[in-house]
């Protein structure tokens, strides 16, 4: 499961809302896929640099991130690091692609279905669901954080 955190959360949103408003959005392309969309939000990249590192890796992106363990200063490593640092792990890439995970996909606005992973409707769905769903367990987080010491004192 994703690490909650605030850049994971705006680069989901932001995406979803360029993908939204006619961002240029290709499964196939490195660089304007799921992951492309997300590393797009969330650095100063667009889809041809994206896309130029992320074929320095073998495969798609759920290949590349199985891979992430074996450094070799390619290129394509600045992006899985960017990735990994906002909270998201080879398996949260892998889901990210497919639009595959059960938690966010029972966080849909009409609740549990499958989602095609090349369709731009349902790419904006799953996003803004997994931005839901880790802003409402970073707030969970921070409440049980707030009341640990009120319970200490209390006590």
């Amino acid at each position: 499961m994703a690490t909650p955190s605030n850049d994971l959360i705006h680069a989901l949103r932001n995406a979803a809302t360029a993908i939204e408003n006619g961002s240029y959005y290709a499964w196939g392309h490195h660089g304007a896929c799921n992951c492309g969309h997300v590393l797009q939000a969330a650095t100063k990249l667009s889809k041809e640099e994206i896309r130029k590192y992320a074929t320095t890796g073998i495969g798609e992106w759920t290949e590349i991130a199985q891979g992430e363990c074996d450094l070799t200063g390619l290129p394509v490593e600045m992006l899985l690091v960017k990735l990994r640092e906002m909270g998201l792990n080879s398996n949260d890439i892998h889901h990210l692609e497919y639009l595959s995970d059960r938690d966010v996909l029972q966080f849909l606005p009409s609740g549990f279905r499958w989602l095609e992973r090349n369709k731009r409707e349902d790419v904006i769905l799953y996003f803004r669901a997994m931005s839901n769903m880790l802003e409402e367990q970073m707030l969970r987080n921070e409440l049980v954080h707030t009341s640990i010491p009120s319970l200490l004192i209390q006590a």
